[in-house]
């Protein structure tokens, strides 16, 4: 286990190849605790490459380290690691394990919604903690895998809606049928080497200023 970072790899190559080693920023106060669960994770492909104690800077800590995945064992997440992992969560997505004591309702809530992927009650059992990391890592895959379709299907939908409005536009102002606007826009495209949509925000923009 060592203070140093070592060059990170990126989340979308971390998913691809689960099965290379994923390095693990460990937040624990208990360095007797963190040295049993890095013997624990001995001949897996999970290693801690660097451990913190709670009162660091967890932002600068992963921006720092690029670690693939980050383990928490903490009394009760502050609201300042909540914030910090929620835009862990939105800028930098990566696995999140937490052990922590607390065990109200609202508090697993909120550290789900922030962007814990797996949310366990007690301290980290050296023996249990290989199948938690394995299943915190498959439920981050699929999440991911899920928002990054989500994110592709709006895209879809907004590029279409910009086409429909172009072809509406061109149709009207050339008195030409749906399928010869749209067509216009196909062949301007393809001349141009632009995306379809691209073509169509420049058309809306034109023909939407007189």
């Amino acid at each position: 286990m060592s203070g140093k970072s070592l060059p990170s790899s990126t989340t979308t190559s971390m998913i691809n190849r689960v099965s290379d080693e994923l390095r693990i920023l460990l937040i624990d106060e208990n360095v007797q605790r963190a040295e049993s669960l890095s013997s624990a994770l001995n001949n897996s492909r999970y290693r801690i490459s660097h451990l913190a104690s709670p009162g660091v800077s967890l932002l600068r800590q992963v921006d720092e380290i690029q670690p693939d995945i980050i383990v928490m064992d903490i009394e009760s997440p502050s609201r300042d690691i909540l914030e910090s992992l929620q835009a862990i969560s939105h800028f930098n997505p990566k696995p999140v394990v937490m052990f922590s004591a607390q065990q109200d309702t609202n508090t697993i809530n909120q550290s789900i919604e922030s962007g814990v992927s797996a949310y366990v009650v007690g301290d980290i059992d050296p023996l249990r903690v290989k199948p938690i990391l394995d299943a915190a890592v498959a439920r981050f895959r699929e999440f991911q895998k899920l928002k990054n379709e989500l994110s592709d299907t709006k895209q879809q939908l907004a590029a279409r809606k910009t086409i429909d409005q172009a072809k509406r536009l061109l149709m009207k102002k050339k008195n030409i049928t749906e399928d010869q606007a749209f067509q216009a826009m196909r062949k301007t495209a393809m001349d141009t080497g632009q995306k379809l949509d691209d073509v169509a925000k420049t058309l809306i923009s034109l023909l939407t200023s007189f």
